[in-house]
């Protein structure tokens, strides 16, 4: 079992910047691919950012060169640095993981948090 709660949405204004943070506990953190999605009112949940176990990260082409994902093996948690953000950037954003094997494997979501970007 692995629970996962995020932390560090709110309301900023364009150009402004927020970090996110996932706090991930039951499991081996280390061993596991993280990922930041987004959803916004009325549209399907996107992926936004991943990092995999080994540190290699990958964006979304609407967030590259703005948003950095990281992660701090030894806290459990995962990190999204959201920078020059815009009213587009506006969602609930959602931490992920799998873990298990390649054939069994469980899927676990945070709660999400509200990133309100005003223009």
């Amino acid at each position: 079992q692995v629970q996962l709660v995020e932390s560090g949405g709110g309301l900023v204004q364009a150009g402004g910047s927020l970090r996110l943070s996932c706090a991930a506990s039951g499991s081996t953190f280390s061993g596991n691919d993280m990922r930041w999605y987004r959803q916004a009112p009325g549209k399907q949940r996107e992926l936004v950012a991943t990092i995999t176990r080994s540190s290699t990260t990958n964006y979304a082409d609407s967030v590259k060169g703005r948003f950095t994902i990281s992660r701090d093996n030894a806290k459990n948690t995962m990190f999204l640095q959201m920078n020059s953000l815009k009213p587009e950037d506006t969602a609930v954003y959602y931490c992920y993981t799998r873990a298990g094997s390649a054939t069994v494997y469980w899927d676990y979501w945070g709660q999400g948090t509200q990133v309100t970007v005003s223009s």
